[in-house]
């Protein structure tokens, strides 16, 4: 206990080392998984824009030919888009790094071919890997150079500016010369596996190379030139406002997911072979599969996706734990169109978030009872999902958890506080009230403080009066200071001797003292712990009497009754006040025993009750057939001269 009361003010360093703890540890995880939960709730009732649609190389696909494909084939889909439908652009979501040694020809109808397509863009990924060995690195390079004619204005201070690429995939080299646009296709994932981010620029030697869908966006809208701030990445006409990260080689901004219902996709999707099939069918006069119209002023993306030979392309999003790699792709494109983005807080503004409603709460909970509190922190958290939702709604991404987390937090400080705090005021009037009660009574009503009532029980105990010889005349002679001091001195001095020898102090009657001696063990013979206490007390008073001499006090005497024997013992008084308390014959005669040393000239005595239970242990001188009032015979006293240890 005494520690607690020592300690209490170090609680607060305690609760600010868990507070940091908790934010240090937990904010980076929670601030995505918040992000994850808001993208699939505020972006789960928009629909993705119907201007992009998927051609996915799935099962149904590979009814064309076996995988891998002949290469041809991708030129009959894209010559499709070219030639055949009014679609806008077409975006490739493929690397092409090996030849395909069983068909020579078909790769080479498709390098040779791929440069009439002026419609699509494909992709490259860029790595933080060095080229492999034997890869003409400046021949990529130049070649690279030509594949944007997108113009990206760097205007970021030199803090912004974080690393860069070393190397990208190295494409078949007459894939590579032949193809007219071209844009990366990075995609970032979290520490925890999530795809949240994709890279828009990509800083790779002297190049910022954008993406393929920021290439499609330049030719969907016409800008042809970007501007990269500290904070956003903006179109030159000023309709495009990107808020964006700058992290290693890369400026990143998140993606606003679309749901979806399949899990998969959440753009509108058809199967390459039907693209293929409709294409030969017009090629042959015949009618189309799918109809071309579906995809006038349309965007398309092409990319795989099957189950069968190993050509799943998924990744874990916020919206599913299987979504379509080129929906990525076209998620992001998607974004651009719209401009529909997410500006993620600062971790200064998450941390203060968090910081006031950790101390709102704690504050809370110590102003108001618990029922209060309570209803006050579980409307403190419903206001903050109002409020997460409605900055989501303007774009805005908070952290829904961490706050939330932190009312927990609070509530568990706060009330370990309280408790701490109220254990702490109930030791201090524990030892106040023990000024006034004695430490056994004071800790018998705190052990049973919900059981406290009237009534008591009769037992067999033995009580001591103790009172001082003519202090009233003593008294009228002294200051009343000095006669304060001397009784503080007295009673201060009793007190310790009695509760060593298993008494409880009852009260103090003026200048008298009356204190209950009862078995605090089956074996225990309170009635020498009630002599011996007493025969202590004479000692010490003699001692005190040396001490008041010297100091010119007056010196005083003490009679002391002992008597044993059954009483009622317990609370008497009213609902409002109780008083813990002896009653019986056994009181009286202690009281009126005491009175006897007066006549007697002696300063111990005892009953004969109390005689036969200590009489080994004591020697005494009898004083015989002595009148006590309210008794009906007399009884023998007993002068106790000596206690035998």
């Amino acid at each position: 206990m005494e520690f607690k009361q020592r300690n209490i003010k170090f609680l607060f360093p305690v609760f600010a080392f868990i507070f940091l703890a908790i934010y240090f540890l937990a904010a980076p995880m929670m601030q995505l998984r918040s992000y994850n939960i808001m993208n699939r709730l505020t972006m789960g009732n928009k629909k993705p824009s119907d201007e992009i649609k998927l051609i996915v190389i799935d099962d149904k696909s590979l009814e064309i030919g076996r995988w891998p494909w002949k290469r041809e084939y991708y030129l009959e889909i894209f010559d499709y888009f070219e030639n055949y439908t009014n679609a806008k652009l077409v975006g490739y979501d493929g690397v092409i790094v090996a030849p395909d040694l069983e068909h020579p020809e078909s790769d080479k109808k498709f390098f040779s071919g791929i440069n009439k397509f002026h419609k699509l863009v494909t992709g490259v990924i860029f790595s933080s890997d060095e080229f492999k060995k034997g890869i003409d690195k400046e021949y990529y390079n130049n070649l690279l150079k030509t594949k944007s004619d997108v113009k990206i204005i760097d205007k970021r201070t030199k803090s912004q500016l974080k690393g860069q690429y070393r190397s990208f995939t190295a494409l078949q080299k007459d894939y590579f010369k032949n193809i007219i646009s071209l844009g990366g296709l990075n995609v970032i994932e979290d520490r925890d596996g999530y795809a949240r981010k994709i890279s828009q620029i990509t800083s790779y030697e002297d190049l910022l190379f954008p993406s393929m869908p920021l290439i499609m966006h330049s030719k969907y809208t016409g800008n042809d030139e970007y501007i990269i701030e500290d904070k956003y990445l903006i179109s030159k006409d000023g309709s495009l406002k990107i808020p964006i990260e700058n992290s290693y080689g890369s400026v990143l901004d998140f993606i606003c997911y679309y749901n979806t219902d399949d899990g998969v996709y959440s753009h509108e999707k058809f199967s390459a072979s039907d693209i293929i099939k409709s294409y030969r069918a017009i090629k042959n006069g015949k009618k189309s599969i799918i109809d071309p119209k579906i995809f006038d002023n349309k965007v398309v993306f092409v990319g795989a996706n099957a189950q069968a030979q190993g050509l799943t392309d998924i990744n874990r999003t916020p919206v599913s734990e299987t979504f379509s790699a080129l929906d990525i792709q076209a998620t992001n494109f998607d974004n651009l169109i719209t401009n529909n983005f997410y500006r993620v807080i600062k971790p200064v503004y998450n941390f203060l978030i968090c910081f006031i409603v950790f101390i709102t709460i704690f504050i809370l909970t110590n102003i108001f009872t618990i029922t209060p509190a309570l209803i006050s922190s579980v409307s403190i958290m419903g206001l903050y999902i109002i409020f997460t939702f409605f900055m989501y709604e303007h774009k805005i991404a908070t952290d829904l958890i961490l706050p939330e987390l932190y009312v927990l937090v609070a509530l568990a400080c706060s009330y370990s506080y309280k408790y701490l705090l109220e254990d702490n005021k109930k030791t201090k009037i524990q030892k106040a009230m023990g000024k006034y009660l004695s430490q056994d009574v004071m800790e018998n009503v705190v052990k049973n403080i919900d059981n406290i009532s009237l009534g008591g029980k009769r037992a067999d105990i033995t009580i001591l009066f103790a009172d001082i010889r003519n202090f009233t005349t003593i008294s009228e002679s002294m200051d009343p200071n000095n006669v304060t001091d001397i009784l503080n001195e007295y009673f201060s001095a009793m007190v310790p001797i009695i509760e060593s020898n298993n008494g409880i102090l009852n009260k103090f009657m003026g200048d008298a003292i009356l204190a209950i001696f009862e078995p605090k063990k089956d074996n225990e013979n309170h009635a020498l712990n009630a002599v011996r206490c007493a025969y202590n007390m004479i000692r010490k008073v003699r001692l005190l009497q040396e001490k008041w001499l010297d100091e010119g006090k007056p010196k005083i005497e003490i009679g002391i009754g002992i008597s044993s024997g059954e009483a009622f013992i317990g609370n008497i008084g009213s609902q409002e006040r109780l008083e813990y308390t002896v009653i019986g014959d056994t009181v009286n005669t202690a009281s009126r025993i005491e009175n006897y040393n007066k006549i007697y000239k002696t300063n111990l005595l005892i009953s004969e009750e109390t005689y036969k239970r200590v009489k080994e242990n004591i020697d005494v001188i009898i004083i015989k057939d002595v009148t006590i009032r309210g008794k009906a015979n007399k009884i023998n006293l007993y002068e106790v001269i000596r206690v035998i240890d």
